[in-house]
């Protein structure tokens, strides 16, 4: 069984694409805590499901890199604003992007970016957490890759799995919003040591929450002192133009 959602672990089939791509002190920390799982049979079978994930996630990113492409891990809550922020800042963004859209059931947020105009292929994981670099690698093959300058991998909305799976991206942004309360990054540790940038969101509704923004910022470099972090307000276009600003930076540093 999965350590951190309990889905069961199984190794990657046409019928079964939902692979784990823990790293593999992750699946010794796993056993540990599941001694039942700790045998010289389960080790090798789960050692060998990481090293396919690696590899594919590996392949991913060539991919991308052979095409010139930003590829960006998007994970969060539900909720937070994820395809949102694609939506919004589609006027604005000074580059082309596609969208990878993880969900577990319908197509919603795919259709959303498609009415915006923005390339988009939607995953259905039923109920897998999480994307893995398996299903990505079939979503990348659904794009025209020379079209687009950035590919986002919009994951499935979570705080713990996606962080634990290479899909492979090149970057990590992680969306945190104001209405879930203080101390998610506290909590979710793993999430936020991952992220390049932390986006905290719906900072209109600041008035309305006891929350300390500030407090939550030092919490999160306390997990990654050099963490970029923005604050953003949909309803405020100059914000979503910062971090417009900071993928198209880091698409000209490639």
């Amino acid at each position: 069984m999965c350590k951190d959602c309990g889905c069961s672990i199984t190794e990657h089939t046409h019928a079964h694409e939902h692979n784990h791509s823990h790293k593999h002190h992750e699946a010794h920390e796993m056993l540990h805590h599941n001694p039942q799982l700790n045998d010289k049979k389960t080790i090798e079978v789960i050692t060998k499901i990481l090293d396919k994930n690696d590899h594919e996630a590996g392949h991913n990113r060539a991919h991308f890199d052979s095409h010139g492409v930003l590829a960006i891990n998007l994970m969060s809550s539900p909720g937070s604003g994820k395809t949102t922020l694609l939506e919004k800042m589609h006027d604005i963004a000074g580059f082309k992007y596609g969208v990878i859209e993880g969900d577990l059931e319908t197509s919603r947020d795919a259709d959303r970016l498609k009415a915006k105009g923005i390339d988009a292929y939607q995953i259905q994981t039923g109920s897998a957490c999480h994307l893995d670099a398996f299903m990505v690698h079939k979503g990348l093959h659904a794009m025209d890759l020379e079209k687009i300058d950035v590919c986002f991998i919009e994951n499935v909305g979570n705080l713990v799995c996606p962080a634990s799976y290479d899909v492979g991206s090149h970057l990590n942004i992680v969306l945190v919003s104001i209405p879930e309360g203080e101390d998610k990054i506290a909590k979710y540790p793993v999430m936020f040591r991952q992220a390049d940038l932390i986006l905290f969101t719906k900072t209109d509704l600041l008035p309305h929450f006891e929350y300390d923004i500030q407090r939550e910022k030092e919490e999160a470099r306390k997990i990654k002192p050099n963490v970029d972090i923005l604050e953003v307000n949909i309803k405020d276009e100059a914000s979503i133009k910062k971090v417009a600003d900071w993928i198209k930076f880091k698409v000209e540093m490639r």
